[in-house]
């Protein structure tokens, strides 16, 4: 499945790698490079490839769309419309890997990460006809079981439900898949809303097979499939460093007990913690929900970006035009609420590029006033990432670096001729 995006890249093999740090070194160094990196974790038993959406082209590229504001539409309506399944038989092209779980790319990216992780991976959960796919860190304990880092979100509920009624839940574990797939994972649509018929709808059709114990959906293509069962068993997962170079603290997570192992000669996926990767693919939904809610409150939205200091989640730069001065606070206010782990925005007009920061600091300097234009929340729920926050509480700040009267000639940017 990832194959048929990389046809359209270059993809350079890098040989046999070290799971420890050196994972993350290569595709550290390849991030700005124009080739995917493809290479072979020590010991395990599939190729696998990283950074392929590394750069928010190639996220474009993914999802066929031209431009963010294409894509950004496209998503939503995925979201809020999702596609069907097509259901094949199975494709019969994998087998049962020797090593369980330690036949698959499992990696430690940082000196404090607590053991070696698998970041590539969605689990898919069926419950009572409620049907859930979502992307979860795995530590990686033997052969048989690994620790899911699982926040209070839909696979909780379902994990929770099916705990208290048959003790655990029947999951499969999905690992390399195209990157259109792992984008519409990564979003939140409503409870009973499934994310996998959200990528059906984003590509125009996605093909699956059922698993071989429990029948769960599974893109057809994937690289690698793990049946299995998440228990009441719970140990502690942890450190490990997340999007904002943080540490994670130490949490007692679920285990996930694999009951077969299955792999195939289709690629797998590593995602660097942190990285560019890492950033588009959580980030990009955000982006998406924060333009639809900016939207209806201004004429138009130019441009929304989640920025790479505030690790693509904490901090927004979004350009606007205005029709009334006010205009810059309720886009503020609307952004809040588009995203609610965003913790600072600034409002630029739309001669200004959020890409750039200079000009964006440029902005500030000359068309805000802190007693005039700041706009404070106190004691807001935020994000659990952010560590000077308490519990997932937080202050937050917009600010309206818009221009405050139209046609005032003062505020024009200069510009050189020709």
């Amino acid at each position: 499945m990832i194959a048929a995006f990389t046809r359209k890249y270059k993809v350079e093999y890098l040989g046999e790698v070290e799971p420890i740090y050196r994972v993350a070194r290569l595709l550290k160094d390849y991030e700005a490079k124009e080739s995917i990196p493809a290479f072979t974790v020590k010991g395990t038993d599939t190729r696998s490839v990283g950074n392929l959406v590394s750069t928010r082209e190639r996220l474009l590229e993914a999802i066929g769309a031209e431009s963010e504001e294409e894509a950004y539409k496209r998503l939503l309506e995925a979201m809020e419309n999702p596609g069907k399944l097509t259901w094949v038989g199975d494709p019969g092209d994998y087998r049962v890997a020797g090593k369980g779980l330690k036949s698959l790319p499992f990696a430690k990216f940082y000196e404090g990460d607590g053991g070696l992780y698998l970041t590539a991976a969605f689990i898919v959960a069926c419950w009572k006809g409620v049907c859930n796919a979502s992307i979860h860190r795995m530590m990686l304990l033997d052969e048989k079981r690994a620790a899911v880092r699982i926040v209070p979100r839909h696979l909780y509920k379902l994990y929770n439900d099916a705990l208290k009624e048959k003790g655990r839940l029947p999951v499969t574990v999905v690992l390399g898949v195209h990157p259109a797939v792992l984008l519409a994972v990564s979003t939140s649509p409503g409870f009973g809303r499934f994310e996998l018929e959200v990528a059906s709808k984003l590509m125009g059709g996605l093909e699956v097979f059922p698993s071989p114990i429990h029948g769960n959906p599974v893109p057809v293509g994937a690289g690698a499939v793990v049946e299995g069962y998440l228990t009441g068993e719970r140990v502690e997962e942890g450190p490990f460093a997340d999007i904002l170079l943080l540490y994670d603290r130490v949490r007692r997570e679920p285990v996930l007990r694999a009951e077969k192992v299955l792999v195939s000669d289709n690629d797998t996926h590593v995602i660097l913690s942190g990285g560019r990767e890492h950033i588009h693919l959580m980030g990009f939904p955000r982006e998406a929900q924060i333009w639809a809610s900016v939207s209806k409150v201004v004429p138009r939205v130019y441009k929304v970006r989640l920025t790479p200091g505030g690790g693509g989640w904490l901090h927004a730069i979004i350009s606007i035009e205005k029709n009334h001065d006010g205009d810059g606070k309720n886009a503020i206010l609307a952004a809040f609420a588009g995203h609610p782990s965003l913790k600072h925005v600034v409002v630029v007009d739309g001669d200004i590029d959020p890409d750039d920061p200079v000009m964006v600091e440029w902005a500030i300097a000359t068309r805000f006033q802190a007693d005039r234009d700041l706009v404070i929340i106190k004691n807001a729920r935020g994000s659990t990432l952010d560590p000077s926050g308490g519990d997932g509480f937080t202050s937050k700040m917009g600010l309206d670096a818009t221009v405050p009267r139209k046609g005032d000639p003062h505020f024009e940017r200069a510009k050189l001729p020709g």
